[in-house]
């Protein structure tokens, strides 16, 4: 049976299309050695924009930069500037393997990385650690990273080290490494943060091991761990995915009473809600292999869908562009659930134009064809969340687009 969410099935999909889907992995863990609230919310273009815009000057910086090709030596690079009699201090280092690996420049960025702790080896902090475990992952795999890991002197193994390397196993799909490990970071007696029972959870997603999801969340709550948005979105992709109703309220309804909530919690918790009663969640069970395996492909896009409804909540609105954006790029056929989460987010963010655009493409498809009663759902249920001026506004959209609803609330006026 297919696995939930396997990268090598996206990352397939869009080589064939000639595009590229976001890692999804590390996207719904939420953050990692490189993750900030702040980096969620920008476009890779700006980033890497902003990363080269020290080309010009004769800078350390600027001078990796400029280096491009990944054949091209940052240690040469390094060298040479210290030859010149330049400083190099391990946070500007630190700074530069960083925006480097935000870009995708990784073999440069575990040069950087590298190189400090050869010269700067006294200033490394317990970060410094952990950025190396996942660059080295990134540019040599996860075995690469698991030698590293054991090499280190016991001082180093801290909670970022062995979260780096569970971040590897997670996003190479080695589950029986990342549950030993687990194990073995119980068995330290390290006060482990939502960040390791989110990158458990992500994993048992990833390989379609849902049940388990729900296990990571009963030990979470027994550590007494405080949960975030990203660790209510594993949970909810993993309820929807497994067409488990009850089980996608009762998260809901544990968010509304969860004291740390947020305002994105709520606008989350809302489209949640409203996805749900206007894509028609349920899938009816089928007796074909061919129905089967259509329905393993739904489970699929539905954790897609939740992690647009994630960023919809965090305010997050160019990465909900950048996940769509990857959603077109492969081969899967969209359905109208697909387009409902995206025209519903922008909706809620009172984004008109943006849902207006995604409203012209769901009518230019032709697979599915376009579909009114959808709309109409999605109508009632905005109305439904006590939303009329949104609801209000999604009519005059549609009848912008030639296009009238006629639901059940429309027909009462």
């Amino acid at each position: 049976m297919a696995a939930v969410l396997t990268r090598a099935a996206a990352a397939a999909r869009a080589r064939r299309s000639g595009g590229s889907v976001l890692p999804l992995r590390s996207t719904l863990a939420g953050r990692g050695p490189f993750f900030s609230s702040e980096a969620a919310a920008t476009p890779a273009a700006p980033a890497a924009a902003a990363a080269g815009e020290e080309e010009d000057g004769d800078d350390l910086r600027g001078r990796i930069f400029r280096l491009g090709l990944a054949k091209r030596s940052a240690t040469a690079a390094l060298e040479k500037w210290s030859a010149e009699g330049r400083d190099a201090p391990a946070e500007e280092l630190r700074r530069i393997a960083r925006d480097l690996s935000r870009v995708r420049r990784y073999k440069h960025a575990l040069e950087v990385a590298d190189w400090m702790k050869t010269h700067h080896e006294s200033d490394l902090s317990e970060s410094d650690y952990g950025m190396r475990i996942d660059l080295i992952t990134r540019v040599f795999g996860a075995s690469a990273a698991e030698d590293f890991f054991e090499k280190l002197p016991p001082g180093a193994k801290s909670l970022e080290a062995y979260t780096a390397l569970l971040h590897s196993y997670a996003r190479s799909k080695m589950t029986d490494k990342a549950e030993r490990l687990f194990g073995r970071m119980k068995d330290a007696d390290l006060s482990m943060d939502v960040l390791v029972y989110n990158e458990m959870m992500t994993l048992y997603i990833s390989v379609g091991e849902l049940d388990k999801v729900q296990v990571i969340a009963d030990e979470l709550k027994r550590q007494n761990v405080s949960p975030d948005l990203f660790t209510y979105n594993l949970r909810v992709s993993a309820a929807a995915a497994s067409m488990d109703l009850e089980g996608f309220k009762g998260i809901l309804d544990e968010m509304s009473k969860d004291p740390n909530s947020k305002e994105g919690w709520t606008l989350y918790r809302k489209l949640a809600a409203i996805y749900v009663d206007a894509s028609q969640l349920v899938v009816s069970a089928g007796n074909s292999l061919v129905e089967a395996e259509a329905k393993i492909s739904q489970r699929e896009w539905i954790t897609y869908d939740f992690l647009v409804l994630l960023h919809a909540g965090l305010g997050n609105l160019e990465r909900i562009k950048d996940i769509w954006k990857s959603m077109l790029m492969t081969s899967q056929r969209m359905t109208s659930r697909n387009y409902i989460c995206v025209i519903s987010s922008y909706l809620m963010c009172d984004r008109l134009k943006d849902a207006g655009e995604i409203v012209d493409q769901w009518q230019r498809s032709k697979a599915p064809e376009f579909d009114i009663s959808a709309c109409n759902r999605l109508f009632d249920a905005l109305l439904n969340a006590g939303l009329a001026d949104t609801a209000e506004s999604f009519r005059e959209l549609m009848l912008q687009k030639c296009c009238i609803l006629t639901s059940r609330a429309t027909i009462a006026e």
